[in-house]
């Protein structure tokens, strides 16, 4: 069976936690692109909504976003949480879906850290009070559920990733991001949502001498800081996925999706997950990794991608040409598939190669991958 392909990808723009998209919510972020995407392909009746999303409210985002944006009831729901890994997660999900039968399904992410509930640890006791979480738990206590900030500064020690790597790359990320936005590259992908056209996180002139400045966040004597850290984020991206043969009846474009892996690795140092999972897409899709045009990689922490770039000996700086996480954000449940949209950005829209990889670390140590090549 010939591959499925991404015929379409789209984004919001990404905001600050309690920022620009503060009043738009987990499904409200969705909606529009969903509508978007179906309003694309007027010819095709989408045949499922698959979103990832790890902080919303629970009762299905994906259906609730796809009755938001006025898809027929008949199209269900399904909604995914693999952590940061669930919008790569849910357009590998997509894929599986429509080899299984064909058609068309929309597929991504969606975060509103902003709107996020507030949840609460039931009383240990009659007399006790529940006690709020800040977050979910990623692997029993017994296993280690360390903080991914630490997580990844744990990591870039052991991998010997110093300090002015980590605040280089940050810099360069925001210089990128800065840069496409001025050109106006985010432009084609990005739908507006409340009146928001822009990614809020990208500054200018974030220099390597400033972000030295900043303190360790997480060790007293560690290197991980606030300036080579991601942001908390909200934001959405979703892309449509169909067959082979529909893609072929629809005479578009598109990124036809060669292989995908989805790993577990050691909980306690979760930022590696990409590595094995990039490994086992690249050997699934007999491709090396010399030969991928595009590089995106979730960039949760600069120590972290640099640790995932020395085993893999990839030059940090075929990462995200246009910058990533740290500059644009990380809206949790979205960030894989916001890699997504940017290799379509990148290799259909700009035509600047032909073999993409995108691929993304998670909490309880996961990783995802995805491995593409751009198809007339």
């Amino acid at each position: 069976m010939s591959p499925p392909v991404i015929v379409a990808a789209l984004r919001t723009p990404i905001g600050t936690s309690g920022g620009s998209l503060a009043g738009v919510d987990a499904a409200g972020l969705a909606a529009p692109l969903l509508r978007r995407l179906a309003d694309s392909f007027p010819r095709l009746s989408v045949s499922d909504v698959v979103l990832g999303n790890c902080m919303g409210p629970g009762g299905d985002v994906a259906r609730y976003a796809a009755l938001a944006a006025g898809l027929p009831p008949e199209v269900p729901g399904l909604t995914v949480d693999r952590q940061c890994g669930s919008g790569l997660a849910a357009i590998v999900t997509a894929v599986a879906l429509v080899r299984d039968s064909p058609g068309l399904v929309l597929a991504g992410g969606t975060e509103s850290v902003s709107t996020a509930p507030w949840r609460f640890w039931p009383p240990a006791g009659p007399d006790q009070e529940p006690v709020r979480y800040q977050r979910a738990p990623f692997a029993p206590p017994a296993v280690g559920d360390p903080d991914m900030g630490l997580a990844a500064d744990l990591l870039a020690a052991e991998h010997g990733v110093t300090r002015e790597r980590q605040d280089t790359y940050a810099a360069r990320s925001h210089a990128r991001a800065w840069a496409a936005q001025q050109a106006g590259g985010y432009g084609p992908e990005v739908v507006p949502v409340d009146g928001v056209d822009r990614d809020e996180r990208p500054r200018p002139g974030l220099t390597v001498e400033r972000l030295a400045r900043l303190r360790p966040a997480f060790r007293p004597e560690g290197t991980v800081t606030a300036g080579n850290s991601c942001g908390v984020n909200d934001g959405a991206a979703a892309v449509a996925v169909v067959d082979a043969a529909t893609h072929a009846s629809l005479g578009v474009p598109g990124l036809q999706v060669l292989a995908t892996a989805t790993v577990g690795v050691d909980p306690n140092r979760p930022g590696i997950g990409a590595v094995p999972a990039i490994r086992a897409a690249l050997d699934r899709a007999g491709v090396g990794l010399d030969q991928v045009d595009v590089v995106e990689l979730n960039e949760a922490f600069a120590g972290q991608v640099l640790a995932c770039c020395d085993d893999l000996g990839l030059d940090p700086s075929r990462v995200c040409p246009e910058g990533g996480a740290l500059a644009l954000g990380h809206p949790w449940g979205a960030s894989g598939a916001v890699l997504v949209v940017r290799l379509f950005s990148r290799l259909v829209r700009a035509g600047r190669g032909s073999l993409g990889l995108a691929a993304i670390a998670a909490g309880g140590g996961q990783g995802v991958a995805m491995v593409v090549r751009r198809v007339p």
